[in-house]
């Protein structure tokens, strides 16, 4: 990337920066895709209403994420701009989410503290069935709250998922295994 002319970039030329970036872990060719890109999601970011203080954070945690994971970028599957956008538009649905769950009282922020099957009431069967008929992330979450016993943040981290998507997969899958086993909340 030309330092002097980076708002001409063309998606070729960030797609190669990126692909560099994961290869290379340079700091300049950062710095590069970060003058480019974090005025472009700022201004994104607040025109999907996250105020300008807000706008700067969630710019720095997707630049952050994109120096993180950029060794997984796969330029054959998306442009550089739709991946790192994809990464800012998910970490913004992730902070609405938890301002959202911080409105809202502490049994439903955390749903297995709503929801814990005694073992006794069900077969082992019913339990594997149920958990069977879920999705396998759900399934999975499930597995570490319960077979592992790891907190939320240990299993957002485990499974290289944000901490707002491990809340509402594993409120997903209580609500689906609630009306398996027969409970209705």
């Amino acid at each position: 990337m030309d330092p002097d002319n980076s708002s001409t970039e063309t998606p070729d030329q960030l797609k190669q920066s990126l692909v560099d970036l994961g290869r290379y872990r340079d700091k300049q060719t950062f710095a590069l895709l970060y003058d480019f890109f974090a005025p472009r999601l700022k201004r994104h970011l607040m025109s999907k209403g996250a105020h300008g203080e807000m706008a700067e954070e969630l710019v720095q945690e997707t630049m952050l994420s994109v120096w993180r994971h950029c060794k997984s970028y796969d330029p054959d599957k998306s442009t550089a701009s739709t991946w790192i956008f994809r990464i800012a538009r998910n970490l913004w649905i992730d902070r609405l989410r938890k301002e959202k769950a911080d409105l809202m009282s502490p049994l439903d922020n955390y749903p297995e503290s709503s929801f814990v099957p005694a073992m006794t009431e069900f077969d082992s069967d019913k339990i594997k069935s149920a958990l069977n008929n879920l999705p396998q992330q759900q399934a999975q979450l499930v597995y570490k709250v319960y077979y592992e016993g790891k907190s939320h943040r240990e299993i957002s981290e485990d499974m290289d998922m944000p901490l707002g998507s491990v809340k509402s997969g594993l409120r997903l899958a209580f609500t689906k295994l609630r009306n398996q086993m027969g409970e209705v909340k």
